[in-house]
């Protein structure tokens, strides 16, 4: 027993010793097994075959997507005794073997970032200077060249552009902003581009069969998304996938270790938008917060769903979307039901709200105002925030029986039970008070039916605290308008005569209102100057500057509100003009009329002048 014990233990051992990761074991040995960059690929291969080497490379590009795997195939396939038809290295020959063991004595590894002071340069020139004792080159692959300093870059900038015939460099990089534009030009560039979806994909349902591992093509595309182009990163992800869920790797699996929202959720808002289904979009968000998403996570995924349905609604742009077939023909479906106008300002509000995001407060709220916007572009008021009938009271809530025993006491409705009205309640008169509750108690049909409550008017509260009055809050109250079941008038506008000198009493009173403290841009701009009162109820104010311009601007609905009601006037308009700059025209003044200025200010001073037998230069 003791002996199987430790036959498994060492079993177990040597596996985890020798287990290689993917990004390692499936790492490219040749120009065709690379992913992704055939123009780099059939470029190199074309130069080896002509003998057009350059002295000297440069790879840049993204993380990840091969530069260092093309480098190290370069130098490998140059120095190939028995190259294949293809232009292949043939792993067969002394030099390529060597290569592979790691243990070449002509092609050299750099890391510039740990190597990169001057005298690390110095030592590689000093290695250049010797030829190769087997082989055609010897070739020096420096990675993360950028990392290297400027005096490094300068003592490497000789050696770079007349080295010996058999030296080649091969630089390798991620910013090539930061590479000295001398060195770049000593340098042929090859750019190297991210790796597309479907590449990434491709390649790893190729690793999923080498490795015996069922894969759904769904939960590849999450990713090789994921990933952003980068075929190490995807490779990576794979591993930890495969660590994971065992070898059935399956879309719901994929999504719930890398934590990504899925699909339906997506699409259950934006069916959720087109219904105008406010509650049920704000209980979807109210879900994926509740799992642990960030809501600039859900902001940025909806607006790419967005983007994959403004792709999918023309045949000319399906090349675009980079997800599954099965998944196409569901964004395909939706898009029919989306208008394009709503898909263009449903984008905006989108890509506004993660703009925004980092900046706002209460983030959940900003979030659910972006939902509420798109579901005005889509087709009109949310349903949830239509006028609708009262809502029953719930048991819990005290019920208010119409008997005339409250009636008669005079008692008053408490205010949590009292339903939301567009005026206030009226003291009942027998001209219009209730019917009486029969004998069991129970309220009449016709005594329970509640009129529609009014849509409340909003009103924006400036630094003041005073709300803008609206309309109807300046009308006069009329006995027309206590009947509840009639419809309400129309709102009455004010038209009493304006003079100056109420204009500037009630904007001194406003400006009292100010806290100078806390808002002094909007107290200097309004005591600036005395505003004046022109015909037609136009009132201008002059301010010096751009800075209290839009000070005043900030709270212009509130003060306007304030002056049409405190001088009841519902036709005043308010026009704010800064100052123009008077232009100084400056005169150069000759010595003479210098001196003739300062005569004037002082005659004793033409005595000086002779006393001395000076003169005035000319």
């Amino acid at each position: 027993m003791i002996l199987r014990i430790f036959e498994l233990t060492t079993r177990k051992g040597k596996y985890m010793d020798n287990f290689v990761v993917s990004a390692r074991k499936y790492r490219p040995s040749t120009f065709n097994t690379v992913v992704g960059q055939h123009a780099i690929t059939s470029t190199l291969k074309n130069a080896i075959k002509s003998n057009h080497l350059a002295q000297a490379f440069l790879f840049t590009g993204p993380r990840g997507v091969g530069k260092t795997t093309c480098a190290r195939i370069l130098a490998k396939t140059i120095n190939c005794k028995n190259l294949t038809p293809e232009l292949e290295a043939c792993d067969t020959c002394e030099s390529c073997q060597a290569f592979n063991k790691s243990s070449s004595f002509n092609i050299y590894e750099l890391d510039a970032a740990s190597n990169n002071g001057v005298e690390h340069i110095k030592s590689l020139i000093d290695q250049v200077r010797i030829p190769p004792q087997d082989g055609k080159f010897k070739v020096y692959i420096i990675d993360e060249v950028h990392m290297l300093s400027q005096a490094a870059f300068n003592a490497f900038l000789k050696t770079l552009e007349e080295p010996p015939a058999y030296a080649k460099f091969i630089l390798a990089t991620t910013e090539k902003h930061k590479i000295l534009p001398t060195i770049l030009s000593r340098c042929q560039i090859y750019d190297f581009k991210r790796i597309t979806v479907e590449d990434i994909v491709n390649h790893l349902l190729w690793v999923a069969s080498s490795e015996g591992i069922t894969v759904e093509q769904e939960a590849l595309h999450v990713i090789a998304r994921k990933a952003d182009g980068a075929m190490r990163d995807s490779l990576s992800i794979f591993d930890q996938l495969v660590t994971y869920a065992g070898n059935n790797l399956t879309y719901h699996k994929v999504i719930e270790n890398l934590n990504v929202l899925d699909y339906e959720y997506y699409f259950r808002v934006v069916d959720a938008i087109l219904a105008g289904d406010t509650s049920s979009v704000l209980l979807l968000f109210d879900e994926v917060i509740s799992n642990g998403f960030d809501g600039q996570h859900f902001i940025v995924g909806l607006g790419d769903h967005l983007r994959q349905l403004l792709i999918s609604s023309d045949t000319a742009t399906l090349k675009l979307m980079e997800v599954a077939n099965a998944v196409k023909q569901q964004f395909a479906n939706q898009s029919a039901r989306c208008e394009l106008r709503f898909l263009l300002r449903s984008l905006d509000v989108a890509n506004q709200a993660d703009i925004s995001y980092r900046n706002s407060n209460n983030k959940r709220l900003h979030i659910e105002v972006a939902l509420l916007k798109m579901i005005q572009e889509a087709g009109g008021i949310p349903s949830g925030l239509q006028p609708r009938q009262a809502v029953a009271v719930p048991p819990s809530q005290p019920t208010i029986s119409n008997t005339p025993a409250n009636t008669a006491s005079g008692q008053s409705t408490p205010p949590a039970a009292q339903q939301p009205s567009a005026r206030p309640p009226q003291t009942a008169s027998p001209a219009n008070a209730q019917p009486a509750s029969n004998q069991s108690g129970a309220i009449p049909q016709a005594a329970a039916a509640q009129p529609q409550a009014a849509r409340p008017t909003p009103s924006y509260k400036g630094p003041t605290g005073r709300s803008a009055p609206s309309l109807k809050s300046m009308g006069a109250s009329t006995n027309e308008e206590d009947n509840s079941d009639s419809e309400p008038e129309p709102a009455r506008l004010l038209n009493e005569p304006v003079t100056s000198e109420k204009l500037i009493v009630s904007w001194q009173d406003y400006i009292s209102q100010v806290d100078n403290k806390k808002n002094i841009s909007l107290y200097t701009a309004l005591s600036a100057s005395l505003p004046q009162l022109s015909e037609n109820n136009a009132i201008t104010h002059v301010v010096e500057n751009p800075i209290l311009l839009e000070a005043i601007n900030e709270v212009r609905s509130e003060f306007l509100g304030f002056l049409k009601e405190t001088l009841r006037n519902s036709y005043l308009t308010l026009n704010i003009k800064i100052q123009p700059k008077e232009e100084t025209k400056v005169k150069a003044w000759t010595p003479q009329e210098k001196y003739s200025r300062m005569m004037e200010i002082n005659p004793v001073l033409n005595e000086l002048r002779v006393a001395f037998d000076a003169d005035v230069e000319g």
